[in-house]
C-alpha cells in the first residue's frame, strides 16, 4: 500500500484521508496548527446539494445558478459533473458522523443564500463547517492507518528529480514548529489540501492559517495555477475593530435580513412610523435597500454584486460600514436557527432581529488556485501534460466550478466531490512507491533569524498593498503601482530567506507575498471584467499593460 501524504486539515483533506486509510492506505495529514483551525471549521453556511438524483429539474436549477453565479468562466462539463455526485458525497459525509439540522419531521433543513433560486442548502444551523471538521476529525484521530501532525508547516515540496516537473513528487519539507527543526516527509503521493490566502488582506474573514502555502510551494515546483484574479469578497462580515472580522453568514439573508445603508434606515423609519400612526401595517425594508440599484435580487445578489455595491455606497457615503437589518424578521426564530452569531452579536451589545449589525465586505475566497484536471492531478506550468503525484483538493484548487466568481455553499461541495475522486484515483491506481533519496533540507551556512522587525514590517507592507490597490474594486494605476511594490518585497523577502534559518513567519511571508505578486499579474492580464475580477479601466476598453 501507498503512503499518501496529505498537507492540510479541512473537510477536503480529513475527506480524502478517511477514503484513502479505508483502503489500507497509510495516511499521514500535516497541519499548520490544531487539527480544526482550519477554514471548514470556521463555514457557518453549509453545501449545496440535491440529494435525489432523478430530482432532474432542480438538478438543472443548481447548474443554471452556478453558471449565471460563474459569468460565463465555468467549465460545464465539471460543473454538471460535480452537482450530479452531490447526494453520494452528502451520503458518505453522514456515514462518516456528519449531522445536518433536520425539521421536526425528519426532513433536511433546507437554506437559500444569494445567488440560489430554491432552498438547496443543507447546513447545521450556523456552525456546518464545525459540524464537518467535528465528525472528520474525530474520525481521523480514531483510525489506526492515519497519522495526524499538528504544528507541522509544509515548506515546500520535494521533486523525484530536482528541476524537472514531469518526474512529479517524491515528499514534502515541513518545519517542526516544538523542535523547530525541519523533517522530511517522504511520500508515494502528496495531495495539498491548504486552504486559501485571505491572510493577504487587512480585512478577511479567514483564520491566521490562511497564507497561501500550498498554492506558493506548487508554483515553485513548477505547477500551473489559474484564475487568481478572481478573490472573492464576502459582503457582511462584522464591522469591529478586532483583527479578524466575524462572518455574518448569507443565509441570514436568505431569510429576510436586508442590507440598508444609512439614508435606506432613515426612509424605512420614516415610513414605518407613517404606516404605525395610520394604522397601517408597516412596509418592510427591502424597496430601501441600494442593492436594488445594482441587482433586481437586491440584497440576495450573488457576492461580487453584492460587495461591490456596498464598496460603492461606502467609498459614496464616507461611511465605516453599512446595515444588516433583520428587527423585521422572528427574533426567537432567528436566535434558534444563528445561535453562533446570535451569540457573538452579544458580545457588542447587540441583538439579532432587534439592532441592525454593522457589516463590510471582507477577503473571504480565493477562486482560482493551482489548475486540476478532472480527478485533481495538478498540470505542470506551461504544458498540458499533469504533475506526477501532486494532487490538490478543497480552495487551494482551481478545478473551473466556480469560473470568475464562487455560488454560495458550492465550495464544501466541490471540496468533498474532489477529495473522494482524488482518494479514489489513488485506491484504483496505486502510485509506485519512491525508491530514490530524499534530501534533506540545505542549512549549511544559516542562521537564526534574531531581528524580526524585518518580517514585521514587510508583512504589513504586503498586506495594506493588497488592500488598498488590489480590493475588491481595481485600476490600471493601483494595480501597476501594487506590482512595482511587490516586486521590491519580494527582493527583500528572497534575500531573508536565503540567509535564515525557516520560522513560521518567514516561510508565511515567503509564501503570501508570491501570491500576491501572482494574484495582480493574473489581475493585470485580464482584459475584460468577470465576476469578481472588476477593474474601473477596462469599463472605458483600457487594457492594461
Amino acid at each position: 500500500m501507498a503512503h499518501v501524504v496529505i498537507i492540510g486539515s479541512g473537510i477536503a483533506g480529513l475527506f480524502a484521508a478517511a477514503r484513502l486509510a479505508d483502503a489500507g492506505h497509510r495516511v499521514t495529514v500535516a497541519t499548520k496548527q490544531r487539527t480544526k483551525d482550519s477554514s471548514t471549521n470556521w463555514a457557518q453556511g453549509g453545501i449545496a446539494a440535491i440529494l435525489d438524483k432523478t430530482d432532474t429539474g432542480e438538478i438543472e436549477a443548481h447548474i443554471q445558478d452556478t453558471l449565471r453565479c460563474g459569468d460565463g468562466q465555468c467549465d460545464e462539463a465539471v460543473v454538471r459533473s460535480i452537482i450530479h455526485e452531490a447526494g453520494d458525497r452528502i451520503r458518505d459525509l453522514m456515514a462518516l458522523g456528519v449531522q445536518f439540522h433536520r425539521e421536526a419531521d425528519g426532513s433536511f433543513a433546507m437554506a437559500q443564500e444569494g445567488g440560489h433560486s430554491a432552498k438547496r442548502i443543507l447546513h447545521a444551523k450556523d456552525a456546518t463547517g464545525r459540524e464537518i471538521e467535528r465528525a472528520l476529525s474525530a474520525y481521523a484521530e480514531g483510525h489506526e492507518r492515519i497519522e495526524l501532525r499538528p504544528n507541522t508547516l509544509a515548506i515546500d515540496l520535494i521533486q523525484r528529480v530536482h528541476g524537472d516537473p514531469s518526474r512529479g513528487i517524491a515528499g514534502v519539507w515541513c518545519l517542526d514548529q516544538l523542535s523547530d527543526e525541519v523533517v522530511t516527509l517522504e511520500a508515494d503521493a502528496v495531495i495539498l489540501a491548504t486552504g486559501g490566502v485571505g491572510r493577504l488582506w487587512k480585512q478577511t474573514t479567514n483564520p491566521s492559517v490562511a497564507t497561501g502555502d500550498g498554492l506558493a510551494m506548487a508554483y515553485r515546483t513548477g505547477a500551473c495555477v489559474d484564475n487568481l484574479a478572481f478573490i472573492q469578497f464576502h459582503p457582511t462580515s462584522l464591522w469591529s475593530t478586532v483583527e479578524r472580522p466575524f462572518l455574518i453568514s448569507e443565509a441570514l439573508r436568505g431569510v429576510g435580513a436586508v442590507l440598508l445603508d444609512d439614508e435606506g434606515m432613515e426612509r424605512w423609519n420614516a415610513a414605518r412610523r407613517q404606516a404605525t400612526n395610520a394604522g397601517e401595517v408597516p412596509p418592510t425594508p427591502h424597496a430601501y435597500s441600494f442593492t436594488l440599484n445594482h441587482s433586481e435580487a437586491g440584497s440576495m445578489a450573488t457576492r461580487d454584486i453584492v460587495a461591490r455595491a456596498i464598496d460603492e455606497q461606502l467609498k459614496t457615503s464616507g461611511q465605516s460600514h453599512v446595515h444588516l437589518v433583520t428587527s423585521h424578521l422572528e427574533d426567537a426564530s432567528l436566535s434558534e436557527h444563528f445561535p453562533t452569531i446570535a451569540r457573538r452579536l452579544n458580545e457588542d451589545g447587540l441583538t439579532l432581529g432587534v439592532d441592525p449589525i454593522p457589516v463590510v465586505p471582507a477577503a473571504h475566497y480565493m477562486v482560482g488556485g493551482v489548475r486540476v484536471d478532472a480527478i485533481g492531478r495538478a498540470y505542470q506550468r506551461g504544458n498540458d501534460e499533469v504533475m506526477p503525484h501532486l494532487f490538490a483538493i478543497g480552495e487551494v484548487a482551481c478545478t473551473g466550478m466556480h469560473g470568475a466568481n464562487r455560488l454560495a455553499s458550492n465550495s464544501l461541495l466541490e471540496a468533498v466531490v474532489y477529495a473522494h475522486r482524488v482518494a479514489q484515483h489513488l485506491i484504483d491506481h496505486p502510485p509506485e512507491p519512491y525508491t530514490g533519496t530524499h534530501p534533506g533540507w540545505r542549512a549549511d551556512g544559516l542562521d537564526v533569524l534574531r531581528e524580526h522587525a524585518p518580517i514585521v514590517h514587510d508583512r504589513a507592507s504586503l498586506v495594506t498593498t493588497m488592500s488598498q490597490e488590489v480590493g475588491i474594486v481595481r485600476s490600471n494605476q493601483r494595480l501597476r503601482r501594487a506590482k512595482r511594490r511587490l516586486a521590491l518585497l519580494n527582493e527583500e523577502i528572497d534575500r531573508l530567506w536565503k540567509g535564515s534559518l525557516p520560522s513560521r513567519d518567514l516561510v508565511e511571508l515567503r509564501n503570501l507575498a508570491l501570491i500576491g505578486h501572482l494574484v495582480v499579474d493574473d489581475a493585470l492580464s485580464q482584459t475584460a471584467n468577470h465576476g469578481l475580477h472588476y477593474n474601473i479601466d477596462l469599463l472605458k476598453d483600457d487594457r492594461p499593460e
